[in-house]
C-alpha cells in the first residue's frame, strides 16, 4: 500500500480513491455539470471512484464517458496531477455518503482537451448525475462548486495553470 493509501482524514477515516477530469474546450472554458442529486445548486467537473484494477487515467476516461456520454476519441489527454488532491467531507455528510466508510476523497486529476463537438455530449446517461451542463470559466466554476471542494478545485487549476491560460 502506498503512503497515500494510509493517510487518514481528521475523523480517522480513510480517503476514497478517485479520479477527475478537467475538460477544456478551444475557448479555454471548462466543462461542468449541475448535480442532479444535490439540494443546493452544485456544479462540478466529471469525477468518481477508481475501480479495482483501474489506474487513475483509466478511471478518469471511464468517468468522463459515464457522466458526459463522450467517447475517448473526443478528448486528448494533456496532463495529470503529480500527486493526490484531497478533500474532507463536512460533518453533516460523513455517514451519509459512501456508507460512512470514507471521510473524504483523494483524487488524481487529468486535464483533457475537448476535440469533439458539443452535440456529442449527452448527460442523459444510464445513471445520470447531471441535470444540465455548461462551459465555464475556472473562477465561475470555483464559485459554483460546493464549498468543501473549492480548495481542491483551486489546487487543481493552479497545477494545470500553464495549460489553462
Amino acid at each position: 500500500m502506498s503512503e497515500a493509501d494510509e493517510r487518514l482524514g481528521p475523523r480517522g477515516l480513510p480517503y476514497r480513491p478517485g479520479a477527475g477530469v478537467v475538460l477544456v474546450n478551444d475557448d479555454g472554458l471548462i466543462w461542468a455539470g449541475l448535480r442532479i442529486d444535490s439540494t443546493v445548486e452544485a456544479w462540478q467537473m466529471p469525477q468518481g471512484g477508481i475501480d479495482p484494477g483501474e489506474d487513475p487515467l483509466q478511471a478518469a476516461i471511464r468517468e468522463l464517458g459515464e457522466e458526459t456520454g463522450l467517447p475517448s476519441d473526443a478528448v486528448e489527454v494533456v496532463a495529470e496531477t503529480a500527486g493526490w488532491a484531497y478533500y474532507d467531507l463536512p460533518d453533516e455528510l460523513v455517514g451519509k455518503i459512501w456508507k460512512g466508510k470514507y471521510g473524504g476523497q483523494r483524487q488524481k486529476w487529468v486535464l483533457m482537451r475537448f476535440t469533439g463537438r458539443d452535440d456529442q455530449i449527452d448527460i442523459a446517461t444510464e445513471h445520470p448525475e447531471f441535470a444540465k451542463w455548461a462551459w465555464m470559466r475556472a473562477d465561475d466554476l470555483i464559485a459554483a462548486i460546493v464549498p468543501f471542494k473549492r480548495a481542491l478545485y483551486r489546487e487543481v487549476f493552479a497545477e494545470f495553470g500553464d495549460h489553462l491560460a
